[in-house]
Protein backbone atom coordinates (compact mmCIF):
# COMPACT_ATOMS: atom_id res chain seq x y z
CA UNK A 1 0.00 0.00 0.00
CA UNK A 2 2.74 2.52 0.76
CA UNK A 3 4.09 1.90 -2.48
CA UNK A 4 0.70 2.26 -4.32
CA UNK A 5 0.76 5.72 -2.74
CA UNK A 6 4.12 7.16 -3.93
CA UNK A 7 3.36 5.93 -7.03
CA UNK A 8 0.00 7.88 -6.83
CA UNK A 9 2.02 10.94 -5.47
CA UNK A 10 4.49 11.17 -8.52
CA UNK A 11 1.66 10.62 -10.89
CA UNK A 12 -0.04 14.17 -9.89
CA UNK A 13 3.41 16.17 -9.18
CA UNK A 14 2.82 19.26 -11.22
CA UNK A 15 5.56 20.44 -13.54
CA UNK A 16 9.00 21.43 -13.14
CA UNK A 17 10.42 24.86 -13.02
CA UNK A 18 12.42 24.03 -16.00
CA UNK A 19 9.19 22.51 -18.16
CA UNK A 20 7.45 26.10 -17.14
CA UNK A 21 10.42 28.25 -18.57
CA UNK A 22 10.54 25.84 -21.58
CA UNK A 23 6.98 26.25 -22.21
CA UNK A 24 7.00 30.04 -21.38
CA UNK A 25 9.41 30.53 -23.93
CA UNK A 26 8.02 28.44 -26.72
CA UNK A 27 4.77 30.56 -25.92
CA UNK A 28 6.86 33.57 -26.19
CA UNK A 29 8.27 32.80 -29.87
CA UNK A 30 5.26 31.91 -31.15
CA UNK A 31 3.51 34.88 -29.97
CA UNK A 32 6.38 36.92 -31.20
CA UNK A 33 5.80 34.89 -34.38
CA UNK A 34 2.16 36.01 -34.98
CA UNK A 35 2.91 39.62 -34.13
CA UNK A 36 5.19 39.71 -36.92
CA UNK A 37 3.38 38.05 -39.58
CA UNK A 38 -0.56 39.59 -38.64
CA UNK A 39 1.03 42.82 -38.02
CA UNK A 40 -2.25 44.16 -36.12
CA UNK A 41 -1.01 48.27 -36.21
CA UNK A 42 -0.72 47.39 -40.06
CA UNK A 43 -3.76 45.49 -40.74
CA UNK A 44 -5.75 48.27 -38.33
CA UNK A 45 -4.07 50.77 -40.99
CA UNK A 46 -5.84 48.56 -43.99
CA UNK A 47 -9.02 47.74 -43.03
CA UNK A 48 -8.94 51.94 -42.86
CA UNK A 49 -7.69 51.78 -46.19
CA UNK A 50 -10.23 49.55 -47.24
CA UNK A 51 -13.00 52.13 -45.84
CA UNK A 52 -11.83 54.64 -47.31
CA UNK A 53 -11.75 53.18 -50.98
CA UNK A 54 -15.48 52.25 -50.19
CA UNK A 55 -16.55 55.65 -48.80
CA UNK A 56 -14.88 57.41 -52.06
CA UNK A 57 -17.10 54.72 -54.50
CA UNK A 58 -20.00 55.68 -52.10
CA UNK A 59 -19.92 59.18 -52.86
CA UNK A 60 -18.48 59.27 -56.74
CA UNK A 61 -21.51 57.40 -57.16
CA UNK A 62 -23.93 59.11 -55.19
CA UNK A 63 -22.92 62.79 -56.60
CA UNK A 64 -23.26 61.35 -59.89
CA UNK A 65 -26.66 60.29 -59.47
CA UNK A 66 -27.21 63.79 -58.48
CA UNK A 67 -26.21 65.37 -61.53
CA UNK A 68 -27.50 63.10 -63.75
CA UNK A 69 -30.81 63.32 -62.20
CA UNK A 70 -30.95 67.45 -61.32
CA UNK A 71 -31.44 70.30 -64.33
CA UNK A 72 -29.09 72.76 -62.47
CA UNK A 73 -26.87 70.91 -59.99
CA UNK A 74 -25.83 72.97 -56.88
CA UNK A 75 -22.69 71.28 -56.32
CA UNK A 76 -21.42 73.92 -54.10
CA UNK A 77 -24.91 74.87 -52.62
CA UNK A 78 -25.33 77.67 -54.90
CA UNK A 79 -27.23 77.87 -58.30
CA UNK A 80 -25.37 76.36 -61.38
CA UNK A 81 -22.57 75.76 -58.81
CA UNK A 82 -20.52 78.97 -59.53
CA UNK A 83 -19.80 80.95 -56.89
CA UNK A 84 -17.80 78.27 -54.92
CA UNK A 85 -16.61 76.07 -57.68
CA UNK A 86 -13.76 76.42 -60.52
CA UNK A 87 -15.12 78.27 -62.77
CA UNK A 88 -15.35 77.17 -66.86
CA UNK A 89 -17.43 79.40 -68.22
CA UNK A 90 -14.76 81.02 -70.89
CA UNK A 91 -14.41 77.44 -72.78
CA UNK A 92 -11.26 76.83 -71.10
CA UNK A 93 -10.05 74.19 -67.93
CA UNK A 94 -8.58 76.47 -65.31
CA UNK A 95 -5.95 75.70 -62.67
CA UNK A 96 -7.10 75.77 -59.07
CA UNK A 97 -7.88 79.29 -57.61
CA UNK A 98 -8.53 80.65 -61.10
CA UNK A 99 -10.71 83.93 -60.92
CA UNK A 100 -14.64 83.89 -61.92
CA UNK A 101 -14.62 85.30 -65.51
CA UNK A 102 -11.49 87.47 -64.29
CA UNK A 103 -12.73 88.69 -61.37
CA UNK A 104 -10.43 88.69 -58.66
CA UNK A 105 -13.15 88.68 -55.40
CA UNK A 106 -14.50 85.35 -55.59
CA UNK A 107 -14.25 82.66 -53.56
CA UNK A 108 -13.10 79.36 -53.51
CA UNK A 109 -13.43 76.23 -51.64
CA UNK A 110 -11.98 73.07 -50.67
CA UNK A 111 -14.76 71.05 -48.25
CA UNK A 112 -13.27 68.83 -45.89
CA UNK A 113 -14.46 65.81 -43.68
CA UNK A 114 -12.87 67.32 -40.74
CA UNK A 115 -15.02 69.59 -38.48
CA UNK A 116 -15.00 73.30 -37.18
CA UNK A 117 -14.19 72.21 -33.75
CA UNK A 118 -10.43 71.21 -35.10
CA UNK A 119 -10.46 74.66 -36.78
CA UNK A 120 -7.52 74.91 -39.88
CA UNK A 121 -6.00 78.19 -39.81
CA UNK A 122 -3.70 77.37 -42.81
CA UNK A 123 -3.79 80.59 -45.25
CA UNK A 124 -1.56 79.08 -47.94
CA UNK A 125 -4.43 77.74 -49.97
CA UNK A 126 -4.86 82.05 -50.86
CA UNK A 127 -1.15 82.65 -50.38
CA UNK A 128 -0.62 80.03 -53.12
CA UNK A 129 -3.21 81.84 -55.53
CA UNK A 130 -2.10 85.25 -57.13
CA UNK A 131 -5.26 85.68 -58.90
CA UNK A 132 -7.53 84.95 -55.97
CA UNK A 133 -8.99 87.30 -53.70
CA UNK A 134 -9.64 84.48 -51.05
CA UNK A 135 -9.92 81.02 -51.05
CA UNK A 136 -10.90 78.70 -47.88
CA UNK A 137 -10.78 75.30 -45.94
CA UNK A 138 -14.70 74.97 -45.59
CA UNK A 139 -16.00 73.09 -42.20
CA UNK A 140 -18.50 72.34 -41.07
CA UNK A 141 -20.27 72.04 -37.45
CA UNK A 142 -20.33 68.48 -36.12
CA UNK A 143 -23.83 68.29 -35.51
CA UNK A 144 -24.20 69.21 -39.63
CA UNK A 145 -21.01 67.24 -40.61
CA UNK A 146 -23.08 64.31 -42.07
CA UNK A 147 -25.72 64.95 -43.12
CA UNK A 148 -27.22 65.07 -46.86
CA UNK A 149 -29.69 67.58 -46.88
CA UNK A 150 -26.68 70.34 -48.59
CA UNK A 151 -25.62 71.32 -44.80
CA UNK A 152 -23.08 68.49 -44.67
CA UNK A 153 -19.37 69.00 -45.26
CA UNK A 154 -20.33 68.66 -48.96
CA UNK A 155 -22.89 70.62 -49.96
CA UNK A 156 -24.86 68.73 -52.21
CA UNK A 157 -28.78 68.14 -51.84
CA UNK A 158 -29.02 64.70 -51.98
CA UNK A 159 -32.41 64.67 -50.89
CA UNK A 160 -33.25 66.59 -54.14
CA UNK A 161 -32.60 63.18 -55.69
CA UNK A 162 -35.97 61.34 -56.75
CA UNK A 163 -36.88 58.46 -54.27
CA UNK A 164 -34.41 60.45 -51.67
CA UNK A 165 -30.51 60.45 -50.90
CA UNK A 166 -28.81 57.30 -52.08
CA UNK A 167 -26.84 57.62 -48.98
CA UNK A 168 -28.26 57.82 -44.97
CA UNK A 169 -24.81 59.77 -43.95
CA UNK A 170 -22.04 61.17 -45.33
CA UNK A 171 -18.75 59.23 -44.86
CA UNK A 172 -15.69 61.00 -43.56
CA UNK A 173 -12.23 59.60 -42.89
CA UNK A 174 -11.82 57.07 -40.52
CA UNK A 175 -9.46 59.06 -38.59
CA UNK A 176 -10.66 62.10 -39.76
CA UNK A 177 -7.37 64.68 -38.28
CA UNK A 178 -4.81 66.88 -39.57
CA UNK A 179 -1.48 66.95 -37.75
CA UNK A 180 -1.33 70.56 -37.94
CA UNK A 181 -3.98 73.20 -38.27
CA UNK A 182 -1.80 75.70 -39.86
CA UNK A 183 -0.45 73.84 -42.48
CA UNK A 184 -2.40 70.83 -44.33
CA UNK A 185 -0.36 68.41 -45.99
CA UNK A 186 -1.09 65.89 -48.50
CA UNK A 187 -0.41 62.90 -45.37
CA UNK A 188 -3.36 64.06 -43.06
CA UNK A 189 -5.88 61.91 -42.93
CA UNK A 190 -9.20 63.75 -44.02
CA UNK A 191 -11.40 63.73 -47.46
CA UNK A 192 -11.39 66.46 -49.33
CA UNK A 193 -14.26 67.65 -52.01
CA UNK A 194 -14.28 70.67 -54.48
CA UNK A 195 -16.04 70.97 -58.18
CA UNK A 196 -15.99 72.76 -61.32
CA UNK A 197 -18.76 74.56 -63.24
CA UNK A 198 -19.38 76.04 -66.38
CA UNK A 199 -22.89 78.45 -66.34
CA UNK A 200 -23.16 78.08 -70.32
CA UNK A 201 -24.27 74.25 -69.81
CA UNK A 202 -24.46 73.42 -65.72
CA UNK A 203 -25.01 69.70 -66.86
CA UNK A 204 -21.27 69.80 -67.34
CA UNK A 205 -20.75 70.65 -64.04
CA UNK A 206 -17.84 68.26 -62.41
CA UNK A 207 -16.07 67.22 -59.17
CA UNK A 208 -13.70 65.57 -57.43
CA UNK A 209 -13.01 64.23 -53.86
CA UNK A 210 -9.78 62.18 -52.53
CA UNK A 211 -8.19 60.64 -49.69
CA UNK A 212 -5.24 59.47 -48.08
CA UNK A 213 -4.15 56.22 -47.77
CA UNK A 214 -2.28 54.97 -45.27
CA UNK A 215 -1.11 51.55 -45.13
CA UNK A 216 2.26 50.18 -46.15
CA UNK A 217 0.53 48.05 -49.34
CA UNK A 218 -2.03 51.01 -50.14
CA UNK A 219 -0.12 54.20 -49.49
CA UNK A 220 1.97 55.84 -52.35
CA UNK A 221 4.98 53.31 -53.41
CA UNK A 222 3.12 50.34 -51.58
CA UNK A 223 2.18 47.30 -53.65
CA UNK A 224 -0.77 48.39 -54.64
CA UNK A 225 -0.47 51.80 -54.27
CA UNK A 226 -3.67 53.73 -55.25
CA UNK A 227 -2.97 57.23 -55.94
CA UNK A 228 -0.60 56.15 -58.89
CA UNK A 229 -3.18 54.17 -60.26
CA UNK A 230 -6.26 56.77 -60.62
CA UNK A 231 -5.31 58.49 -63.13
CA UNK A 232 -5.36 62.17 -61.20
CA UNK A 233 -3.25 64.72 -60.73
CA UNK A 234 -1.80 64.49 -56.73
CA UNK A 235 0.36 61.11 -56.78
CA UNK A 236 -0.10 61.38 -53.23
CA UNK A 237 -3.79 60.69 -52.73
CA UNK A 238 -6.47 58.52 -53.89
CA UNK A 239 -8.64 60.92 -56.61
CA UNK A 240 -12.18 59.69 -57.81
CA UNK A 241 -14.78 61.85 -59.31
CA UNK A 242 -15.56 63.40 -62.53
CA UNK A 243 -12.32 65.60 -63.21
CA UNK A 244 -9.60 64.75 -61.51
CA UNK A 245 -7.69 67.92 -62.11
CA UNK A 246 -9.91 70.34 -59.94
CA UNK A 247 -8.14 70.01 -56.47
CA UNK A 248 -4.43 70.66 -56.39
CA UNK A 249 -1.89 68.22 -57.06
CA UNK A 250 0.86 70.04 -55.04
CA UNK A 251 1.00 69.30 -50.85
CA UNK A 252 -1.09 70.67 -48.66
CA UNK A 253 -4.13 69.79 -50.25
Amino acid sequence: MQNLNLTIAKRTKGFTLLELLIVIAILAILATVVVLVLNPAETLKKTRDSQRLSDMNTLRAAIALYVTQIGQPKLDGTAFSDTNCLDRFDGNTPDFGEPLNGAASNLRKIWVSLPDSSDITDTSISTNMANLASADFNQIVVADLYKTNGNGWIPVQFNAIQGGPPIANLPVDPTNAVTDLASVANEDLIYRYSCRSSRAASNSTTFEINARMESDDFKPGGASDKAAKDGGNNSNLYEVGTDLSILPGTDGF
